[in-house]
């Protein structure tokens, strides 16, 4: 027993799952969430590349939030496209990620919405303020529909999951009485 055999096989270090190269995954944006992903960073990059390129600009202020909102949206989209592809994901925990993507997609999306529109009222009417409002539309609605996608998604889900559970009925042997009395 001096030797430590007794213990030897429990304390043993369990061996390290393999890393993967810069800890980078794409295992959590299956099927739709992908493609949604990268659309809603592009088409926010887009906006944002736009917007810089507007030389001229009689009513500034809608340019200026349209920038703020536009820039924003890419950082934060881009934020929670490395949050899903690399082991932050786990370290978060999925339901965790899940809701803080639950609530901020429909926030970035009416924001960078209420941009659009407020760039599109106040812009002169060229050429790439006309691009960047298209693009802010573009970024939006697919903030939007990833929104829209993730809660019929969840009500599916929910669905099945009650149709699989059916409930309490008095003719399942659980219900029936332990002592049956004639």
């Amino acid at each position: 027993m001096e030797n430590g055999a007794v213990y030897n096989e429990t304390t043993e270090p369990q061996a390290k799952p393999p890393r993967r190269p810069f800890g980078c995954t794409l295992r959590h944006l299956r099927g739709w969430r992908l493609p949604t992903k990268a659309l809603q960073a592009i088409l926010s990059l887009l906006a944002v590349i736009c917007e810089e390129i507007v030389e001229d600009c009689f009513k500034c202020g809608g340019l200026y939030f349209f920038e703020f909102i536009s820039c924003s949206a890419f950082l934060l989209s881009l934020l929670i496209l490395c949050v899903y592809c690399t082991d932050v994901y786990e370290t978060f925990g999925e339901d965790k990620v899940q809701r803080v993507n639950f609530w901020t997609m429909p926030a970035i999306g009416g924001c960078f919405l209420l941009a659009s529109i407020v760039f599109a009222a106040t812009s002169s009417g060229s050429a790439v303020e006309k691009a960047a409002c298209v693009f802010g539309f573009l970024a939006s609605g697919a903030f939007l529909a990833e929104i829209i996608t993730e809660y019929f998604h969840s009500r599916k889900q929910n669905a099945n999951r009650h149709s699989e559970n059916p409930g309490n009925t008095q003719s399942t042997t659980e219900n029936q009485p332990l002592n049956k009395q004639s």
